[in-house]
């Protein structure tokens, strides 16, 4: 479907549940644009979030909860401890190539959750100014697994990879792995396992 002037989100796609489902295939969360091309599966009344998934529903018991985050999928999926998928949604991650010394690449491997914060998280890194202050950007629901590298929401999720390192996905979704499923370390806990692939050309942003 391309989009012409005047569409979005809500007036195309009233029904709430269809709205989430056609976002989500398409990996954003961001403002239609006059031109922009969506995908919109002709039987969208009849899919469930799990039938669109780039995820199995079900794969080998890991025994503990596995957040996986695929930067060729653009997308994350939640796993409990059966391996069973309980909920997943796109992501936005490292842009790779950037202005920022280091490069803005998204680490790859097995991590773990190592501290979370809540709504008012904000970066001490990015934006960075031409004063030399940097820090301010909004990370609601940070869940930090690698140094300054978070899995957080934002608004900005464009269906390519466009961040500065940090894995961007839903608000609703970074509030929920934030306040339902993911352990942080104390009291005898680990932090939940996060495991990340390596992107591949096809997902970065488009220059032109």
């Amino acid at each position: 479907m391309k989009i012409k002037k005047g569409e979005s989100w809500d007036n195309l796609f009233p029904n709430v549940e269809e709205r989430d489902i056609i976002r989500r295939i398409n990996r954003m969360n961001i403002s239609l644009r006059p031109g922009m091309v969506i995908a919109v599966p002709k039987n969208i009344d009849r899919l469930t979030i799990y039938d669109v998934s780039p995820f199995p529903r079900y794969i080998e018991p890991t025994g503990e909860k596995t957040i996986f985050v695929s930067q060729k999928k653009l997308a994350w999926g939640a796993y409990d401890p059966d391996g069973e998928l309980l909920w997943w949604g796109p992501i936005s991650s490292g842009i790779g190539q950037c202005n920022v010394k280091g490069g803005c690449g998204t680490p790859t491997g097995a991590f773990r959750i190592i501290r979370k914060q809540d709504i008012d998280c904000v970066s001490t890194v990015f934006p960075r100014r031409a004063n030399g202050e940097s820090g301010g950007a909004l990370m609601p629901y940070c869940m930090h697994f690698f140094r300054g590298y978070a899995l957080h929401g934002s608004y900005e999720v464009p269906g390519y990879r466009a961040s500065h390192g940090c894995v961007r996905m839903f608000i609703e979704d970074a509030r929920w792995l934030n306040e339902e499923f993911i352990d942080v370390p104390g009291d005898g806990m680990t932090g939940t396992r996060v495991v990340l692939d390596a992107p591949d050309n096809q997902t970065a942003a488009n220059d032109d």
